[in-house]
């Protein structure tokens, strides 16, 4: 990456790759026409920050190219000097998925990193959390608004009395009944209900609320079917009645929890979701990547890190299946790619539809843009498994959890899968969170983080201006993560208890 500048106040450009004729103003507000970088390149348009100017002259027909691959090739005449515009870029055709695979693919060796620790909560399981939560799942949308009711009377009267104990949590969602419950792709919101309420951040305490006609029943729920552990609105005398129940089986949870404590443990435990949301041009440049070089550093220490968004990788699938540990892991990639490409095709829809408007205003073209520089928080570790939506991820390494883009329905499947501490990179700016786990929130901007100073844990800009190198940030996004484990950090998003609601993935029919 190179960025073209003399000092702060001259106009700058980065240009990611050497074969790239395309790069991105940096300079906050923009750049005018006639402005002339210190190299001679002369704006025949006004840019604003974050949109692509043309380095040479491109005929009609010829590939517009940004970190080092065709992002679109141009619909009309551009000059050298130009901006280039959505408009004047087609979409090139996506990678064939039929041609990915490799026979035995050879992966980069990464050198271990050995003898990091943080301070977590040990599990019966093995899993380890982040948080001392109680968390209470509903089989049903229909007792949100008793549970809800309850849960605040029980974090007014209760939870003071327990002080270990973190927060209690409702696991909301619109699932349950009026759905096709055994029809095949409802295996996808079933596991992802199961695997959250067996967060290890819930310390191995399952509490469930239900009504008691649902289809999904709590035999579905639980292997075991232990009613000592669920909550039946339809069989409690009235209101009050629910409450009680709710309540008095809630402080026995929080009772037992309230004796967990945090002990010194292996990163190795730790599990990191990675996502990106509000996205701009600097995404890819500053945020990202300096995100992956953290990613490659948890790899190497143990730890567990998913990366996800489908129709963020399929445009840059061709880059992450030489990546895969195994040839299998390479067909599981696939596998994935084809279900969402048959999904978006039911509905009518297709890559077209992301980006977002404020994707573009940021100054994203289109999904190839938008996944080449999506992928590099992935870093450069071998993929070691590939996770369906809401699966439970098995191994340490780096993996890919195959979640839809949509941030609310990521962070859920990525909690699903075992997530217990998420990095979010923004560089429009959102203030997204998790209840269930910590949210460290990255900005990809110096303007971003000057503008909300209390919702951006940290800063890549610097990045984009010289004044930082992507290990810069990156090592201090490592060290950062391990704080907030350990619970010696708290995140904005936690300080201000800014949490989003979980958002089921249902590509199943309701009825």
């Amino acid at each position: 990456m190179s960025i073209n500048k003399q000092k702060k106040s001259s106009p700058l450009y980065i240009k990611v790759h050497e074969n790239d004729n395309v790069a991105i103003v940096v300079n906050e507000g923009g750049l005018s026409k006639d402005t002339i970088f210190p190299c001679g390149l002369k704006l025949i348009d006004d840019v604003p920050q974050g949109h692509k100017v043309s380095l040479t002259s491109l005929s009609i027909g010829e590939p517009i190219i940004r970190y080092g691959e065709i992002i679109g090739y141009a619909r009309e005449p551009l000059q050298k000097g130009s901006r280039i515009r959505e408009s004047a870029v087609s979409l090139p055709v996506p990678p064939t998925l039929a041609e990915l695979i490799q026979e035995s693919p050879k992966t980069e060796e990464m050198k271990p990193l050995n003898g990091y620790t943080f301070l977590g909560y040990e599990n019966n399981d093995g899993s380890v959390g982040t948080k001392n939560i109680l968390g209470i799942t509903t089989s049903v949308q229909c007792v949100v608004g008793v549970l809800d009711y309850a849960v605040e009377r029980v974090k007014k009267e209760l939870l003071p009395h327990y002080p270990n104990v973190d927060d209690v949590v409702a696991l909301n969602h619109n699932y349950g009944c009026g759905v096709a419950i055994d029809a095949a792709d409802a295996a996808i919101p079933i596991r992802t209900v199961q695997n959250l309420m067996k967060h290890p951040n819930f310390g191995g305490e399952v509490m469930v609320v239900g009504l008691g006609c649902e289809k999904l029943t709590t035999g579905r729920l639980l292997s075991n079917d232990d009613k000592r552990d669920v909550v039946l609105l339809q069989e409690e005398q009235g209101f009050h009645g629910m409450l009680e129940t709710i309540m008095k089986m809630a402080e026995e949870k929080l009772k037992r929890l309230n004796k967990r404590e945090r002990t010194l443990c292996s990163l190795s435990n730790l599990v990191v979701g990675l996502q990106c949301g509000g996205s701009d041009a600097f995404s890819g440049v500053t945020a990202n990547p300096a995100v992956g070089y953290a990613a490659d550093l948890l790899v190497r220490a143990g730890a567990t890190v998913f990366f996800s968004e489908v129709t963020e990788v399929r445009d840059a699938v061709h880059l992450l299946t030489p990546r895969a540990a195994n040839e299998d892991v390479q067909r599981k990639l696939v596998k994935e790619m084809e279900w969402y490409d048959r999904y978006l095709e039911r509905g009518k829809a297709d890559r077209s539809a992301n980006p977002s408007p404020g994707n573009k205003k940021g100054g994203l073209t289109n999904v190839v843009e938008k996944a080449l520089g999506s992928i590099v928080k992935s870093g450069r570790s071998p993929i070691v498994d590939v996770l369906a939506p809401g699966e439970k991820a098995t191994k340490k390494g780096l993996h890919y959890a195959a979640t839809p883009a949509s941030d609310f329905v990521c962070g859920t499947l990525q909690l699903a899968s075992g997530m217990n501490l998420h990095v979010f990179t923004t560089g429009r700016g959102t203030p997204y969170g998790l209840a269930m786990a910590p949210v460290i929130k990255v900005s990809t901007r110096n303007a971003l983080k000057e503008q909300w100073h209390d919702l951006i844990d940290i800063n890549a800009g610097e990045i984009a201006t010289g004044n930082a190198t992507i290990e810069d940030v990156g090592t201090e996004l490592f060290h950062y993560m391990i704080d907030v484990a350990s619970g010696k950090k708290k995140t904005w998003a936690d300080y201000w208890k800014l949490h989003n609601d979980l958002c089921l993935f249902n590509p199943a029919p309701l009825t």
